[in-house]
């Protein structure tokens, strides 16, 4: 628990001017009085006295600057526009708004889209949490999961977490209505958006009552935001929160390389500066993620990556291990690590400069959080140039360059074979390999007979009706499966 000492400046005995807009502190008498002044500062937004104790138990002190500009109109039934970024406490705004109105076996009263699995998985354990009291039950409706048991928990569900393409596959299949929903909240607004999930909350949007109050997050307001807010809300409020990030504590830096060295640059600065804090290493593609944690493990970086083409479960014992700190080495795309609330990360690496410079924003946002130092280093090589030059001309960040160190070219390995493609699970075969897990012997392939010899044409197995059969399993396999987003 944070004391008050630790916010109140040493010299003179002032608030610190940093946390002066948001925190409201003075010298208390002895410690009951602290913890009765911390939470007398939560039930003055209007929190109820079982979801305060909660709060008390998980060790808050006092409402961030989001909650304490959110929670109350939320309380009051109005819909609301927050701006806030990742990590400034948005979940418990949003998760006070319907927990004391959202009772045990009504159906599906609470609605909470994000763009990304892991973000989904994360609210949904906060929103546990928040709402312990009440024993609801929440349900993650996510990509990557059995469908069935998704239906099973869809039954008794209070609260459903969903990420939007694969709610439309309930909502197709009739296995979820929308008709009893009382809330609905948008997290992550514009980066659903960015990924092209408009038409899918507007259809998701649509399914639900008229007379709901909407919440809806995002760290940036851009016009199509606005848009849906104007389509889709009544008269809402509209709050925002100071960045979370500390820019004085936020070194931004950039070494230009040749290709060839931009992965002996990233181990050499890895082994170099690594004092024990997390650290993220972005990449832009799903190829180069699994690249370069596969050739950081060859060079004694102990790491993990993490991308759409994995499974859910080893995505989520990715994010849990990098949370215990067990490995502190990430290697990511945007999409998967966008929305996740990690603290405690030092360093970014951009091994890919970004191409949409908003991504740029979000990716160094992950460090110099409340108070802590950060550093973000950017590893320019030839092909990186434009997006960097683009990401220049947007923001106009004082990013020092370095000078490139003299160290010896690290062999980096190709990685054979195709990654994955996104929703291929645990179990699940590839093409042309057997239940057993081996590969067709050469006289059971679809053109060939026992003996090993061709089949005559017009045998029924030729190349036009592998692909129609093909087809078929491929249109079988979508309908029972679904998005996996």
């Amino acid at each position: 628990m944070i004391t008050c000492d630790e916010l109140i400046d040493s010299d003179n005995g002032s608030i610190s001017p940093g946390l002066a807009a948001t925190q409201r502190c003075f010298r208390p008498a002895t410690p009951e009085q602290w913890r009765f002044d911390t939470m007398n500062n939560f039930k003055q937004l209007g929190i109820d006295e079982d979801l305060l104790a909660i709060i008390e138990k998980q060790g808050f002190t006092e409402p961030t600057e989001i909650q304490e500009k959110a929670i109350p109109p939320g309380l009051a039934g109005k819909d609301v526009i927050a701006m806030s970024a990742t990590g400034s406490g948005k979940t418990l705004a949003f998760a006070s708004a319907f927990v004391h109105k959202t009772n045990a076996g009504l159906g599906i009263q609470v609605l909470i889209l994000t763009p990304t699995r892991e973000l989904a998985d994360q609210v949904a354990k906060a929103v546990r949490l928040f709402s312990s009291h009440k024993r609801l039950v929440v349900a993650e409706i996510i990509g990557g999961v059995g469908f069935k048991r998704q239906v099973k928990a869809l039954k008794r569900a209070e609260v459903v977490v969903a990420t939007p393409g694969r709610l439309l596959d309930h909502l197709s299949q009739g296995t979820i209505r929308l008709s009893s929903v009382k809330v609905l909240v948008i997290d992550e607004a514009d980066r659903m958006l960015d990924m092209g999930f408009i038409r899918d909350v507007e259809k998701i949007t649509a399914r639900c009552p008229r007379d709901r109050q909407t919440l809806l997050f995002s760290a940036t307001m851009n016009n199509e935001v606005r848009r849906l807010s104007k389509q889709h809300m009544r008269n809402p409020v509209n709050v925002a929160a100071k960045s979370f990030v500390d820019p004085s504590k936020l070194k931004q830096v950039f070494y230009v390389v040749p290709d060839p060295m931009k992965f002996s640059l990233l181990v050499h600065l890895i082994k170099q500066e690594h004092s024990g804090g997390l650290v993220m290493v972005f990449c832009n593609t799903r190829r180069n993620v699994d690249r370069v944690q596969r050739n950081l493990m060859l060079n004694g970086v102990e790491s993990q990556a993490i991308h759409g083409g994995h499974t859910q479960s080893r995505r989520s014992r990715t994010i849990s291990a990098f949370h215990s700190s067990t490995v502190q080495v990430m290697v990511c795309t945007d999409v998967a690590a966008r929305g996740l609330d990690i603290k405690g990360v030092e360093h970014i690496y951009n091994y890919d400069i970004p191409r949409d410079p908003k991504d740029y924003i979000h990716r160094i946002g992950r460090t110099a959080r409340a108070g802590e130092a950060g550093r973000a280093i950017n590893i320019v090589g030839n092909a990186d140039q434009n997006n960097f030059r683009y990401v220049l001309r947007a923001y106009k960040f004082d990013i020092a360059e370095e000078q490139m160190p003299n160290i010896p070219e690290i062999s980096f390995q190709r990685i054979k074979g195709r990654i994955a493609p996104q929703g291929r699970g645990p179990g699940k075969r590839s093409y042309g390999q057997r239940k057993d897990g081996r590969s067709r012997s050469p006289g059971s392939g679809s053109g060939q007979r026992k003996d090993g010899h061709s089949k005559p044409p017009g045998s029924g197995s030729g190349r036009r009706s592998d692909k129609k059969r093909g087809g078929k399993r491929s249109r079988r396999r979508s309908s029972n499966t679904g998005r996996s987003n």
